[in-house]
């Protein structure tokens, strides 16, 4: 597994929403980082198995997607153990643009056998409401360079690798900063958001202090 508990090792304290350390109104936010997995990718899944293939093999594929699944089986559980109203629930989500056109999107990575978004389409058949998360030419602007990345060859020169990973690290920061604004600015007092973030980011330190931030499974790297 990649660095997540089993189920014996969760914490069993359901964290009640709404409900401040003085039992008055706040916000919570349950994090959950995720691992994408090839129907996540979009475009880019071709690549993203080529590339895998070629470094582990087709059985270090096979055990990349079986532990990828595992992870995703324990964050649904996760969710169902803390037997939210999901009517006072909302939903953000890594890689989902701000523009009008989130459920749609959603619907069809579903459809392409996502997990993590056809997880998206139970929860907001209960009640819960789906966010765009995420400013869109910041996405294409990561689109791009992870496009470069795997379908160019790795470079010759160290000094042009590292200014790949400062750029690659920056856009991460960037992102981080504007998701934390967005759950700021959107999830209200009394409300529980669910937030699946990749597990390289790490953006609490961008959140309001009245945000509580849960982690069921475990906190991001």
């Amino acid at each position: 597994m990649i660095g997540f508990m089993s189920a014996n090792q969760r914490h069993t304290h359901n964290p009640i929403p709404g409900e401040g350390l003085a039992g008055g109104p706040s916000r919570t936010l349950i994090y959950l980082p995720i691992v994408h997995t090839q129907a996540d990718m979009g475009a880019l899944k071709e690549s993203v198995a080529r590339a895998t293939l070629e470094k582990t093999g087709r059985a270090g594929l096979a055990r990349k997607t079986a532990a990828i699944d595992e992870i995703w089986t324990e964050i649904e559980a996760a969710i169902a153990a803390l037997a939210l109203s999901f009517d006072r629930v909302r939903l953000y989500q890594d890689g989902l643009p701000v523009c009008g056109r989130e459920a749609e999107i959603v619907t069809e990575l579903a459809q392409a056998g996502s997990r993590n978004h056809q997880l998206l389409v139970r929860l907001m058949a209960q009640g819960a409401v789906l966010m765009g998360t995420e400013e869109g030419d910041l996405l294409v602007q990561e689109y791009q360079l992870a496009k470069q990345s795997l379908t160019t060859r790795a470079p010759r020169a160290a000094g042009v690798a590292a200014q790949r990973r400062a750029l690659s690290e920056a856009l991460l920061q960037r992102r981080d900063q504007f998701i934390a604004q967005r759950i700021n600015d959107t999830l209200k007092d009394g409300e529980t958001g669910i937030l699946f973030l990749g597990m390289l980011h790490s953006l609490e330190r961008d959140l309001q202090p009245d945000v509580k931030v849960i982690y069921p499974l475990q906190r991001p790297r």
